[in-house]
């Protein structure tokens, strides 16, 4: 497994991806439209988009970043393909996201999911994040 920044070939099998993970849980699958075009929506902005990458050259994993300010960012769209959940993708996607934070110098990161997902709220406070209000999420650096 691989993680690396977005590339336009994986486009379309990372919203499979993305459309598989929230059908397994029993949500409608709908597209963010934020999804469609990566480069202007992360990278143009100054936030980044990750991808992880299995031996087959697959998506099996996403996230991304919303800087809000100098010191504060928004995790977006953290997802690992539902077949390969508690394996450490999830774990090594925001290790990544984390990093991009410290190196600009940011103390906060935030995290908003949907009620339907009921992993979250356990993984985000493995990774040291404190409740703020129901599905969200915040960790100081």
């Amino acid at each position: 497994m691989d993680v690396r920044l977005f590339e336009e070939k994986y486009r379309d099998d990372m919203i499979f991806m993305i459309l598989e993970a929230k059908n397994a849980l029993g949500r409608i699958p709908r597209l963010n439209e934020d999804l469609l075009d990566i480069t202007a929506n992360y990278f143009s902005t100054g936030n980044m988009f990750w991808i992880a990458i299995d031996d087959n050259d697959r998506v099996i994993g996403t996230v991304g970043t919303k800087i809000i300010s100098e010191n504060e960012m928004w995790l977006k769209r953290l997802y690992v393909k539902c077949s390969m959940k508690r394996q450490g993708i999830g774990k090594r996607l925001y290790e990544k996201a984390e990093e991009f934070a410290v190196q600009k110098g940011m103390n906060t990161i935030y995290t908003r999911f949907s009620p339907e997902y009921v992993e979250a709220p356990k993984f985000y406070t493995a990774e040291g994040f404190v409740e703020t209000k129901s599905c969200e999420m915040v960790k100081h650096l």
